[in-house]
């Protein structure tokens, strides 16, 4: 009796390891964006997906670890129920911009009014008024509650002419100057809080197998 518990035992932990290593094996073959759709595809899970970290937005642990980790390698968190594997698909590092703004709808203003306010707005931040107290006064967006910060942000997520004003040479860290984007009777005052920064990003295939 003693001897046939273990032998189920036995084969119920090499049952284990076979699929432990099964997975592992199946993602070593897993590189290119098409092998990575096809392998999503064939698990057919929500909890399976390919997932961005961004070095300067995501700050746990679990970022920490993957960003330390080669192109290619993986890591398994395992838990009373599922184990998860992570693999590491792809390193890179984008340039990103950052600026606070004052938002004024242009139509519900005249443009000559509206110039007069960034006057008054800009004259006020010159005088030492924090451009976030400013922004939580005037800007007519949600984005005035964060002080009109817009955060990191890369080329092609703003609107052309808002990126080509904040990418501009003419424009120095610290600076404040107005921007029009008068297609859509957008009008702005912008301070230039941080220079463009290269920031690290990695992508990571992430695949949740059930226990048995």
């Amino acid at each position: 009796m003693t001897k046939l518990l273990f032998i189920s035992a036995f084969i119920g932990f090499s049952s284990f390891l076979n699929a432990q290593k099964s997975i592992e094996k199946e993602l070593e073959l897993v590189e290119t964006p098409e092998q990575i759709e096809q392998f999503l595809e064939s698990k057919n899970s929500k909890k399976n997906k390919l997932i961005t970290f961004n070095e300067e937005k995501h700050k746990t642990n679990l970022a920490k670890e993957l960003f330390d980790m080669r192109l290619g390698g993986t890591k398994v968190n395992e838990n009373e129920y599922e184990k998860t594997v992570y693999k590491v698909v792809k390193k890179n590092k984008k340039t990103y911009y950052r600026v606070a703004y004052i938002y004024l709808d242009g139509t519900k203003y005249q443009l000559d009014e509206i110039n007069n306010l960034r006057d008054k707005i800009i004259a006020k931040y010159h005088n030492g008024a924090p451009f976030d107290f400013l922004s939580k006064q005037y800007s007519m967006d949600e984005n005035a509650n964060k002080g009109g910060d817009l955060g990191w942000f890369l080329s092609g997520e703003v609107h052309p002419d808002f990126e080509s004003a904040i990418v501009s040479s003419e424009h120095h860290l610290n600076d404040i100057f107005t921007v029009d984007v008068t297609e859509k009777n957008w009008y702005y005052v912008v301070l230039k809080t941080h220079e463009p920064k290269d920031i690290a990003e990695i992508e990571v295939l992430k695949i949740v197998e059930a226990k048995n």
